[in-house]
């Protein structure tokens, strides 16, 4: 579909790609790896025709459509969110009037046998493909669907966008491009801004996606669940696996391994042959011998060794004045926005040491609770800081408090103590920004180094409570890892939100569930509160409690039973839903057709004067009605 031939990509002195050439073919999973800097984010944006300064040839076919999702997008304000989706749908209606303009072409020409009339019957086949693909005949169904799948409730379609925050606004962007349904998808990280539901909703949309999907994302288990291929970047070039990301970590191990052996048996080759060039050299009779020897070696391509995965973050968190036994004690606490409650009568007690998870789905109010223990949000009741506690914030949002014009070094430079600022280099070193690296301006660095560059600063300070609200965004594996033990060494008070399962494992002894305006608190780790709860996924969290019914004599407390019963309910839920979507594709369809027939003024009338043909069609228009009110019934039940 997709061919990327001889592609060289130079970036601030260092090349990103060298003559590097793969393929994509329809239907294919794609997961790009390589280190954050590496130029993943700048190869979809090459795929995507937005960076156009390169070498080389990137070829897409004529009609191939592309969807892309970057990390930082530009929002559309002023719609509601059900508006603001719709205009993905833009497309539908310019096939439509394609569709007219070719029609009226034929019907009005009368050289049936020449080319420019064929071209336009396959245009015309070509065009109503597209239409059927895009969805035409279930636009509203399909925008309903999308939006509830990406978390959004039906009250939140009439609000208007600007009332959303930037992560929430990047789901319409999303939204948009899947409704939009391109023959390419090009998502960078695009889990960053998701709840556990709304992942595994992507997770299985894009498993049945009709085209072909290149993505950037440090989300392990994510990768595996959608891709079955991995492009590896590094060191300029570029590895191609037919594997998901689990399986490519294993080969990429075995192929450095035979790297290194290769490269151990050349390098005895080569002292063998200079051996041989220096015994020979002297020798008048042996001299073209050595000649031919030392040619041999100059074209000798060397083996070399990728060494760049040995490259990690490296850092402990600096040593901070010890804080009193009681951080934060909450008692009544209400936060509302105008006549929203987000939560209330929320108390507790966080004491000196703790490391507490908050967890619960997106909009129950984790990312608020933080904000209000920083100290940046009003609320009502009492919320008490302890003494001697010196908080270290780190939002969502970090990386956009950056000033982009400022140089790496620059940016450290303004928050360094007089005690570190002569280890600043070596600081920044140890977060992966070596030698000319602090030179370059914060606008030029991927996401994933300004995550990396906001922790950086935040770490310069002795902070003896750190409130992390998701700090792995845009982190790759290996950061990830660091940063977890980091964490699990600090021995200061920590609050993280996380939606990252695996990064929580083993990291806090206490978890805070947010849902349904309350927060409950249980004594452990996530493993601990998951058994606890005796659910087997976090998702699980974001699930609608089921109105259960009374119990029965003798009935079992079976798990395996429950479970069982719930997956049977929710496969005969959404045979329902199956059925009904039929219905409403078929009652669309004959709606559609009468109204073709209404607007063609040779139809008009013979529609007009036979009152049966009326009746069909206002009854067809009524059950419509119908049958879409119990699509979002049961939509309500299914979620």
């Amino acid at each position: 579909m997709i061919s990327v031939n001889g592609l060289s990509v130079g970036f601030g002195g260092t090349n990103l790609y060298e003559n590097v050439s793969f393929l994509i073919s329809n239907k294919d999973r794609i997961g790009l790896a390589g280190k954050n800097g590496s130029g993943k984010s700048t190869l979809l944006k090459i795929l995507a025709g937005i960076k156009k300064s390169y070498e080389g040839k990137v070829s897409i076919p004529k009609g191939c459509t592309i969807g892309y999702l970057p990390q930082d997008m530009v929002h559309n304000l002023g719609k509601t969110v059900f508006d603001e989706t719709a205009t993905a749908f833009d497309e539908i209606k310019k096939l439509e009037r394609r569709i007219d303009e070719i029609t009226h072409l034929l019907e009005t020409r009368t050289d049936y046998e020449s080319d420019e009339y064929m071209d336009l019957i396959t245009e015309l086949n070509e065009v109503n493909d597209r239409y059927v693909v895009m969805g035409a005949s279930s636009m509203e169904g399909d925008i309903e669907q999308t939006l509830i799948g990406l978390g959004f409730e039906q009250k939140d379609f009439t609000r208007m966008t600007d009332e959303f925050s930037g992560g929430w606004r990047m789901r319409i962007e999303l939204a948009k491009i899947l409704l939009q349904k391109p023959n390419v998808l090009l998502l960078d990280e695009p889990t960053n801004h998701l709840d556990i539901e709304s992942i595994q909703w992507l997770e299985s949309l894009l498993k049945n996606y009709y085209g072909a999907i290149v993505m950037v994302s440090h989300d392990k288990v994510f990768l595996d669940a959608t891709t079955i291929r991995t492009i590896e970047i590094s060191s300029g070039k570029i590895y191609d696996y037919k594997a998901n990301y689990s399986k490519y970590v294993q080969l990429r191990k075995e192929r450095r391994e035979q790297q290194a052996a290769a490269a151990k048996n050349q390098q005895k080759f080569i002292e063998k042959t200079e051996q041989l060039i220096n015994k020979f050299r002297a020798k008048a009779s042996k001299a073209s011998f050595a000649q031919s020897l030392i040619k041999k070696l100059d074209k000798l391509e060397i083996i070399e060794i990728d060494d760049e995965d040995t490259k990690s973050v490296k850092f402990n968190f600096p040593t901070a004045t010890r804080s009193g036994i009681v951080v934060v004690e909450a008692a009544g606490l209400k936060k509302s926005y105008d006549k929203n409650t987000i939560f209330s009568d929320v108390d507790y007690i966080i004491e000196r040491q703790e490391k507490i998870a908050f967890v619960g789905r997106n909009g129950e109010g984790k990312s608020t609770m933080v904000r209000l223990i920083a100290g940046q949000e009003e609320f009502e009741g009492k919320l008490n800081i302890g003494i001697n506690v010196n908080i270290g914030y780190y939002a969502q949002n970090q990386t956009e408090s950056l000033d982009v014009n400022k140089t790496v070094l620059n940016t450290v430079e303004e928050e360094a103590t007089e005690g570190s600022a002569i280890h600043l280099r070596t600081f920044l070193g140890s977060f992966l920004f070596r030698g000319d690296d602090v030179e370059k301006k914060v606008s030029v660095l991927s996401g994933g180094e300004k995550a990396r560059l906001a922790m950086c600063k935040l770490l310069l300070q002795p902070y003896n409570f750190f409130v992390l609200d998701e700090p792995t965004n845009h982190l790759d594996m290996r950061s990830k890892e660091v940063l977890k033990k980091a964490l699990m060494e600090y021995n200061g008070t920590l609050i993280i939100v996380s939606h990252d399962r695996d990064f929580l494992q083993g990291l806090t002894n206490k978890v805070f569930e947010f849902s349904g305006g309350k927060v409950k608190q249980h004594i452990g780790d996530i493993s601990e509160y998951i058994s606890s709860r005796k659910i087997e996924h976090l998702s699980k969290l974001d699930v609608k409690e089921k109105i259960r019914s009374e119990q029965t004599i003798g009935k079992t407390d079976s798990v395996y039973v429950e479970k069982k019963k719930q997956e049977k309910e929710r496969k005969q839920l959404q045979n329902r839903i199956s059925k009904v979507e039929n219905v409403i594709e078929r009652l669309e369809n004959e709606i559609k057709l009468t109204d073709k027939k209404l607007a063609d003024p040779l139809q008009y009338l013979n529609i007009i004067n036979d009152k049966s043909a009326l009746a069909k069609y206002d009854e067809a228009k009524k059950q419509l009605d119908i049958e879409m009110q119990r699509w979002q019934d049961l939509q309500g039940l299914l979620i």
